[in-house]
């Protein structure tokens, strides 16, 4: 294990009432400087919310209806959504703004053969999804892709065969995963690749698990957390992607569960709620 200087006190219980006004209360934020730097992806921060809430079984208390109805301004008329009201459409956004509305019973509102057909004209020659109409190309792009097109049924679509082998490029020596070809293993970039192969049901044909397994457990720092790629500090988001990874492969016992709650116990805001990257960090809601 790498190691870093977070501190190693007993951290305190998870304090459920505290994090759900602290959730709540962010829906409501809409003029503070951290919600003018983050409007463009107001819809983006909504899923995590929501998604938050929906863990807590709280998702009642952040208002669906209201949630709902301006997630639907969001919607291009052509399909897809943006990641704000009058902003442009994005992939990103389009598989976020699906998710809250599923999580709050409301896909029936989508239109869903538009939606479709969208997401589907972003899938490039070699395999690959662009991110919007400017071709920014990027593996958690493809993972966009499939998931927005399994929640609405549309796999169909578009040549997942072809989406499976392009991320197969992105595969590294490793066992890890980049954003495109040539580019080191990353703990982000290996939780959307190893996502969408799950989705394509490729994880046996493209990944090796044992491989795979131990560049991610060798993550896991002396505090407990795990960090994204090598020599960097553990941060709570990391160990989210990484220990996703591990469980689509089968390998999270390869870590200390005890240890990673710990971590996450520390990175509380014990006075308005929320949890931080790290330890003594601002809380937000990635």
């Amino acid at each position: 294990m790498s190691t870093d200087d977070e501190s190693k006190s007993q951290p305190p219980a998870f304090d459920l009432a505290l994090h759900v006004k602290y959730l709540v209360g962010l829906k409501n934020k809409k003029e503070d400087f951290e919600s003018c730097m983050t409007e463009h992806m107001r819809v983006s921060g909504l899923y995590w919310g929501v998604g938050a809430m929906a863990l807590l079984n709280r998702e009642e208390e952040m208002d669906p209806a209201e949630i709902v109805d301006w997630v639907m301004q969001c919607e291009h008329p052509d399909g897809g959504f943006s990641g704000n009201v009058g902003h442009d459409r994005h992939l990103l956004y389009t598989v976020h703004a699906l998710l809250i509305v599923a999580m709050l019973g409301a896909l029936d509102r989508i239109k869903r053969d538009e939606c479709a057909t969208y997401v589907a004209s972003l899938q490039q020659p070699d395999g690959s999804f662009a991110g919007d109409e400017w071709k920014e190309i990027d593996t958690k792009f493809t993972y966009c892709a499939l998931s927005a097109l399994k929640i609405l049924d549309r796999l169909e679509l578009v040549d997942v065969e072809s989406a499976m082998a392009y991320i197969d490029t992105c595969r590294n020596f490793d066992g890890g995963f980049g954003n495109i070809p040539g580019c080191e293993s990353h703990g982000g970039h290996i939780f959307t690749a190893v996502g969408a192969l799950s989705l394509g049901f490729a994880l046996e044909q493209y990944v090796d698990d044992e491989l795979l397994g131990w560049w991610l457990c060798e993550r896991q720092c002396d505090s407990g957390g795990l960090n994204g790629r090598p020599e960097k500090q553990a941060d709570v988001c990391y160990s989210w992607w990484n220990i996703s990874s591990l469980i689509m492969i089968g390998k999270l016992d390869w870590i200390s569960k005890e240890k990673l709650i710990q971590f996450i116990l520390a990175c509380q805001d014990p006075e308005d709620g929320g949890i931080a990257d790290r330890p003594g960090n601002v809380a937000d809601i990635l």
